[in-house]
Order: C-alpha cells, then structure tokens, then sequence
C-alpha cells in the first residue's frame, strides 16, 4: 500500500490537527488516535517535559493512547494536553470506567520561549485553548514548516518547523512520523544547503541536494544555539502492525536513532529529546525479530526524513533578529518541464 501524503497520518487510524497563537509565535499539534493501539515511548534527551509519558513504559498498565500532544510553549504549553482531553470527552472519547470517561493523553513540549513572540499572556497561557482548537482540527492532509507546534522552533543556524515522513516497508507495513524539530543544534552541514539525512531522502523531499562532496572540518564542529538554552525535538512515530507494548518500545527506541541521523547533535544535555511511537494494530507480524527490525529502520528514517522537512518546509518568524528560513537562505534547484 504506497503512501498518499508522505504523512503520518498515511498510517490508518491518525488525525493531526494544528494551531498557533501568531503573536506568541508558538503553536500546538494533536494527533488523533483511534482506541485499538498499543503505545511507548523513548526519552534521551538531558532536559525532557512531559505529560503522562510514565504511562508509556511497558510495565504500565494502559496499553495506548487517545491522543498525543506535540506542544511549544515549555511548562506552560503542558496545557494544551487538557484541552484535547476535553475535546475528546465531549466526543466521548476515552477509557470508559464506570460511568466516566477518561482520554487518555500523552504530551512532549519544546521550549520556544526565546524566539522573539509575546510571552507576556498574562494569567492564563493559551495553550489549553490551543489544544482544543487542534483537536477539533484533526484531519488527514495537514501542513508542515512553520505551524503548530513548529510555529516557534528554531536550531542552531535556520528556522526550525514541523515535519512528516511516510514509508511502506518491503513486508507490506505502514510506518510514519512526525516531528517538531527545535533543536539546539544544526539540521544542516554547515550552514550549506545540504542535510544531514540526505542519504534517507525520497523523491526530492527536501530539495533533492543530496550529500556535500566532502564535509569540511568546520562542519562536524559543535554548533549550538548561543547560549546553549533548552532545545527540544519531539516526534510521534505510528506503524500499522499488531505489537504488544514490550514490541512498541523496542520500535520508539529504534526509531529515536533518526534524530541523530539527522540533528548534529542530539540527545544532550539540555534537550529533552522525546520519541512516542504506537502500534494501530491493523497487521499481524509474521516473524516478530525480523519484522520489528524491518518497522524500526523504517521508523528511524521517517523520522530523519521528518527532521529535515519540517527545516525545508519553514517559514522565518516576523521579528528583528529572527532566524532565517532555510527556503529564504537557498534558492532551490531548477525543476525540469
């Protein structure tokens, strides 16, 4: 089954909805998920924020997830959670116990707070509303770059953004991600056009430049954002094959691997690298070890090739001194009539 949108939402059973508070330059995205799935999760980062992320672990007793929260806004944008949790209890959404209705909603946050917005909100942060307003947004074909919870990103040299990779695997499986690439490094070789997950590249997805010739030495220097603040790349990672939980965090675990294929560097200290993957359980493995080997290497890749599309597909916040889009900066190769 070949992708349709070269999203996540290629993988059955998601919905992804975004929304962004233009002045504050930060936004929110919610993914959607239907009941039937099994989630866990990867945390490596040094300086992670959350919202139920211990749920995830395979000792836990919830096996999935009604949603996940992809949020800017640091601590405060912990809010968004609650309203995409209320959002889906009124649709009646949710683990029923008893006579109540309880979604069940993990969350990863970037922090955004530096990035030139209006932070000054006053009593209440907007991210519950923003939650609520992405919820209710969620569909199949959504946008990348400079929206929803990537509205606010940066890295190291260029705007940061939202990206989203699909992929069929030779056994048939659907695999898909979705990151928010804040990251306090680069995406880029340098501050040339050139991607450090090129090599996972389809179809020209992010320009279709390939590999430099050779990297100089100054481009495997560390390059960080001044100062070195906290700098969080997110992703939600999907597949639909039957997995138990132990299964599924084995394949978030694989699947973090892209960040570093593609984010020079990544996992450090005041990261909160955060990779959430579920399985919709749609189709059954037929060798376990060697199909989830085949979804993980496929997962890690997506979520590369996401990295490098939410910088491509990026827009420059409106601020003095904002940091410059990668489109604004490369003028891309000519394509042939």
């Amino acid at each position: 089954m070949p992708a349709s949108f070269n999203l996540i939402t290629d993988v059955p059973g998601l919905k992804v909805g975004h929304a962004e508070a233009a002045a504050v330059a930060s936004g929110v995205t919610a993914i959607l998920l239907d009941r039937d799935n099994v989630a866990s999760g990867s945390i490596r980062g040094g300086a992670p924020g959350g919202r139920d992320t211990a749920l995830l672990e395979p000792e836990m007793t919830v096996s999935g997830l009604d949603a996940v929260v992809l949020s800017g806004g640091s601590l405060f944008g912990l809010d968004a959670a609650g309203g995409v949790l209320s959002f889906l209890r009124q649709a009646g959404k949710g683990l029923k116990i008893g006579s109540a209705t309880v979604p069940v909603v993990a969350q990863a946050i970037t922090f955004d707070l530096l990035n030139g917005g209006d932070k000054d909100w006053g009593r209440m942060p907007p991210y519950w509303e923003l939650g609520w307003q992405a919820a209710a947004a969620a569909g199949g074909a959504f946008a990348l770059g400079s929206v929803g919870g990537g509205l606010g990103a940066t890295t190291a040299n260029f705007k940061g953004g939202l990206g989203s990779a699909s992929t069929t695997t030779a056994s048939g499986f659907a695999v898909g991600a979705i990151v928010v690439v804040n990251a306090v490094g680069t995406v880029t070789v340098g501050d040339g056009p050139h991607f450090w997950a090129a090599p996972v590249e389809q179809a020209g997805e992010f320009g279709g430049l390939g590999s430099p010739p050779t990297v100089a030495p100054g481009g495997l220097e560390l390059r960080v954002k001044r100062g070195a603040p906290p700098s969080t790349t997110i992703a939600f990672i999907a597949t639909d094959a039957i997995m138990s939980k132990a299964e599924a965090k084995r394949l978030a675990l694989m699947a973090d691997d892209g960040l570093a294929r593609a984010i020079r560097p990544a996992h450090a200290p005041m990261d909160g690298d955060t990779v959430i993957a579920a399985a919709m359980l749609r189709r059954p493995m037929t060798n376990a070890v060697v199909d989830l080997t085949e979804i993980g290497l496929a997962a890690a890749d997506c979520v590369a090739r996401a990295v490098a599309r939410g910088v491509f597909e990026a827009t420059a916040l409106p601020f003095a001194g904002a940091l410059p889009a990668w489109r604004d900066t490369f003028a891309l190769p000519e394509v042939a009539p």
